[in-house]
Parts: structure tokens; sequence; C-alpha cells
């Protein structure tokens, strides 16, 4: 059973895809996936033990992505399944070229227009079950658990990990200073890990001279450091992950890492972890939340701004 899977672009968002993607692999015992997706969303991926084969959607870098996006799925060949997690008119237009005997996707016009069959799925749920929902061409509302297939990270220390970033924008990101102070609240206990990727390094090093000031110094600095595969294997061996909305939150809800995710522009009915039983939600709120901005169109920034280093302590101390 070849079946084809287009990736969502976001880390996060591709995290939530693997457990539809695991009951595509439970309903079919011989299946065998080719992935497409960004750079982020392939690497992730691509451990699964059924994956055959990957590629990095390029269809837009050079010429015309209609001639480009034919040229890529003649290239691919037959498949007896293709489901797609991204809703645009080229992802479309790419299904409707490969022709594979089952396509998945979500109801648009483009996809009504070039495709036979689309499923009408609803948004007022979690993420993983609007995936999982595509993937079977069905409503019911059961789904596993997040999946990843990288080894997770032996550390010599109970470690607690430490995300202040968040690729989205920075509506969601918690203020460095204060997850500086819960981590050296909690640094007699666990070993300080702080990740962040090459565009978050600044941040880090916000954290870092606080926890200086603090006169803390059991801590690792990671942020920019790591490839896909090892910041999943770094998170996923800590013993506690503090963190924003974002991808790392999930990296840490697939390893069941006991998490506090800290809340403020984004539905958290709809990209809070997923089935991770030690998982703490911290939010307030507030009439103007959700704005699902990239920025504080307020510019008041209170979803965050107003939630407390105590409130935080709390959550995690009740998961540890």
């Amino acid at each position: 059973m070849k079946i084809l899977i287009i990736l969502p672009n976001w880390l996060g968002d591709a995290l939530m895809a693997t457990p539809a993607i695991e009951v595509l692999s439970n309903t079919y015992p011989d299946a065998k996936f080719t992935f497409i997706g960004s750079a982020v969303s392939v690497e992730v991926l691509k451990y699964h033990p059924k994956c055959e084969a990957c590629y990095i959607d390029k269809t837009k870098q050079k010429g015309s992505r209609i001639v480009n996006t034919y040229r890529f799925a003649k290239k691919l060949g037959l498949f007896d399944m293709a489901v797609s997690f991204r809703n645009q008119p080229h992802v479309s237009l790419f299904l409707k070229f490969i022709k594979a005997h089952i396509s998945c996707t979500r109801s648009a016009w483009h996809s009504k227009i070039l495709l036979d069959k689309t499923l009408k799925v609803s948004t007022d749920k979690h993420l993983v079950l609007q995936y999982k929902d595509i993937a079977t061409c069905s409503n019911n509302t059961d789904a596993p658990p997040l999946k990843l297939y990288i080894k997770r990270h032996n550390f010599k220390h109970p470690a607690l990990g430490i995300n202040a970033g968040a690729t989205y924008g920075s509506a969601k990101r918690w203020l460095p200073k204060r997850f500086a102070q819960v981590a050296a609240y909690f640094s007699s206990r666990f070993d300080i890990v702080i990740f962040g990727s090459q565009n978050e390094e600044n941040t880090a090093i916000e954290i870092v001279d606080e926890l200086k000031r603090l006169h803390v110094n059991n801590y690792t600095n990671l942020a920019g450091k790591t490839d896909i595969a090892q910041l999943c294997s770094f998170v996923g061996g800590c013993s506690l992950f503090i963190t924003n909305d974002s991808g790392p939150m999930h990296i840490a809800g697939a390893y069941q890492v006991p998490t506090v995710s800290i809340f403020g522009p984004t539905r958290f009915t709809e990209t809070s972890q997923w089935k991770n039983s030690k998982n703490k939600l911290v939010r307030h709120d507030l009439k103007c939340a959700p704005c699902m901005r990239r920025e504080c169109p307020l510019k008041h920034h209170d979803c965050m701004n107003t939630i407390t280093t105590n409130e935080v302590i709390q959550a995690a101390k009740a998961i540890t």
C-alpha cells in the first residue's frame, strides 16, 4: 500500500499529524509512506519505520509553480492513497496530477473544483482530530497520542528543559527573565537545559544572564546548536519541560514529558498538548484572547505579561 502524505509546514503541526499517520499505519500494515513537506516537517517524520521516501517541496523556488508541481507529481509516480494535511490551491493541483486511487484532503473551493471527493472537517476541535479526520475520511473522534521514532537522550542528571521561543511570533512568548526565575527555583532538583533556534539565541542569552544574576550555574545553553533530530532527542530526555505554545511543546508531548505550557494569543483548545497526562496549561482568560496575531495588536501583551512566575512554578510542582 503506497501512501503519499503531504505534511504541514510547521514543526508543531507536523507533530500533531503523527496520530493520523499512526492510524494509517495500523489500518494498512503493509503501508509504505512517502512524505512531502518543508525541510523541518520532513526531517522530523523521516524516521518513521514505514517511510520509504521523503521530499522537500521546492515547487515555488524557480519558474512556474504550476509547471514545477506537474513535473514533481509525475516524477513521483502512482500511489494507492494520497493524504494532504495542507490546504492550498497548489496542493489540490498536485493531488490532481498524482491521480492516486484515493485522495484525502480538506474541503475548500480549490479542492472541490479539482478533486472528486473532499471532506468537510470541523475546525472547532483539536487539530490532531482534524488531521485524523482527513486521513481517515471520517469524522469519528478518537486519535492516539503523538508519536516520534527518535531515541530520547539520557541525561546524567534530571533535566529541566526551558523553551522561551516560538517561531510564530513575539505574541506567543512569555518573558525570558521569568523563564529564568522558574528555572532558578528548580535548579536544586534539575540541571537546566535551554532550547531555542538560531533566531532565538538572544532570548537564550537573556535567560543565561538572569540565571547568572541569580547565582545558578548548572545550565546548558543549546539554543542554535541542535538539528531537528537532536532537538527531539534532548527534549524527550527531559524530566520536566516549561515552554510557550510551540513545536518543542509538541515534541515534549510526544515523549510524555511532564510539561507546563504557557498560552496567550492562540487557541489552546486547538493546539495544546495532545494526550499527555502530565501537562499543565497556564493561561489567562482575557476578552482580547485568543487574537491569533503574531504581535499584540493592543501593544500591552497582557495575555502573557500578566502570567506570574509563581503561577508557572505551582503548575510545575503539581506534575513533578
